[in-house]
């Protein structure tokens, strides 16, 4: 009886990792804003980095609503792909090749999104978070959170419903 030898946790870590990136790069819209993901264990942490660009109001300056509504939005997409990567690669289940390839299963679609700006964003980076209220079959409801300098003070916040991807095991 020949048992394999686990995988290096450092392998398994490059491949989560890798996947991420290109789950990520895979989203024009995300590349162009310049949205970077960092991941600890199946949490993911959304960053988007400042830039002159995202300026809205130069007065004050603040950060354009549309670019942090879009910001939040993403993050609560990526959320929820992730957590369907997450769970085919960890299950080595029928997508775990083609996710090792580069093949992603389709991404959840907005339902409807609904962004409370709190406070105007500062012109400086910006992190959020997102977390799963509801995720079946067909439906999911994400809750997301952004803030810049302090993670208890936050400058915006939304919640999104999405409909879910149904996953063809069987596609070629």
């Amino acid at each position: 009886m020949s048992r394999t030898a686990p995988e290096p946790v450092q392998v398994i870590k490059q491949r989560r990792d890798a996947a991420l990136s290109r789950l990520a790069g895979g989203v024009p819209y995300i590349n162009h804003l310049g949205v970077i993901f960092e991941r600890r264990g199946d949490e993911l942490t959304a960053q988007l980095p400042y830039k002159e660009t995202l300026i809205g109001n130069p007065v004050l300056p603040a950060l354009h609503g549309g670019a942090i509504g879009a910001f939040l939005e993403i993050t609560a997409i990526m959320e929820l792909a992730w957590s369907i990567v997450w769970e085919q690669m960890e299950g080595r289940g029928p997508w775990a090749e083609r996710i090792e390839e580069g093949q992603f299963p389709p991404m959840p679609k907005t339902i409807d999104f609904t962004v409370d700006y709190l406070r105007s964003g500062l012109p400086r980076d910006a992190y959020a978070r997102a977390r799963v209220n509801r995720s079946g079959r067909r439906y999911a409801s994400v809750h997301v959170e952004a803030w810049q300098d302090n993670r208890n003070r936050l400058f915006a916040q939304a919640t999104g419903h999405f409909l879910m991807p149904q996953l063809d095991l069987d596609r070629d």
